[in-house]
């Protein structure tokens, strides 16, 4: 469980991400701890990287050049795990960061939990299952927005799923179903963090974003499929009877 205070390390694929999206990903970021470093990796001779100058000094983040020594060889995504390695070593991390769509940081995010450090995946929905999965959350770039897009209301509504479309979703169904029966106390209900969290190991890449639902609560209720009740202790639910 992530820590306000958590030193984190940022490591960015310059290649992968549009600079005009780091400034969603670290306000993400932000919710998980203090981003310590934060570095981006890439050859500034290819003028496709020319916007991370701005974005870069924008949001203090250290570029690292890496030339393209050889036709085939990414050796931007070398640089980056040798790097990572090296700051995992120092025991000083929490959390790492790896902002990418690229699967050959997969063995990165599985060796850096080896040592017991979260791994937080950033990328586009085309990340390959492999890499999402070796984190221990993946976040979508698509679904994190500026805020003054998340404030204009009818944008967002418009991108949410149906409730209808919802309870189609036989995976998610399933997935939420079987998480509030795991976590259902004996009096029949289930707090909403718990369920969250369950989800979450289950499926790094679990958001309900991923449907355009800013938040857990408002996903469930949507389905339809629940009864919720907000509580001192926080929000609980159980499957509604039929």
């Amino acid at each position: 469980m992530a820590q306000p205070n958590d030193l984190l390390a940022v490591l960015i694929d310059a290649d992968n991400v549009s600079p005009a999206r780091i400034g969603a990903v670290l306000a993400e970021i932000a919710q998980y701890g203090t981003a310590s470093v934060k570095r981006v990796y890439g050859d500034w001779t290819k003028t496709q990287l020319r916007g991370w100058k701005d974005a870069a000094s924008e949001h203090v983040i250290q570029p690292i050049q890496q030339f393209d020594n050889t036709t085939g060889k990414n050796a931007t995504d070398s640089a980056l795990i040798i790097d990572a390695m090296d700051l995992l070593y120092t025991g000083r991390f929490q959390g790492f960061c790896i902002v990418s769509s690229d699967s050959d940081f997969t063995r990165l995010a599985s060796r850096i939990r080896e040592d017991g450090v979260i791994v937080y995946g950033f990328g586009e929905r085309k990340t390959p299952d492999a890499f999402r999965n070796a984190c221990d959350r993946f976040t979508f770039l698509e679904v994190l927005e500026e805020p003054a897009v998340e404030a204009d209301t009818a944008a967002a509504a418009s991108k949410r799923v149906t409730p209808a479309k919802l309870r189609q979703d036989a995976k998610l169904v399933s997935m939420l179903r079987s998480a509030v029966g795991t976590a259902s106390g004996d009096d029949g209900w289930t707090n909403l963090g718990a369920v969250g969290q369950l989800m979450g190991k289950q499926q790094p890449d679990f958001d309900s974003r991923n449907w355009g639902y800013a938040k857990l609560s408002d996903l469930v209720k949507a389905i339809g499929l629940f009864t919720m009740e907000t509580t001192p202790a926080g929000v609980r639910l159980q499957p509604k009877k039929k």
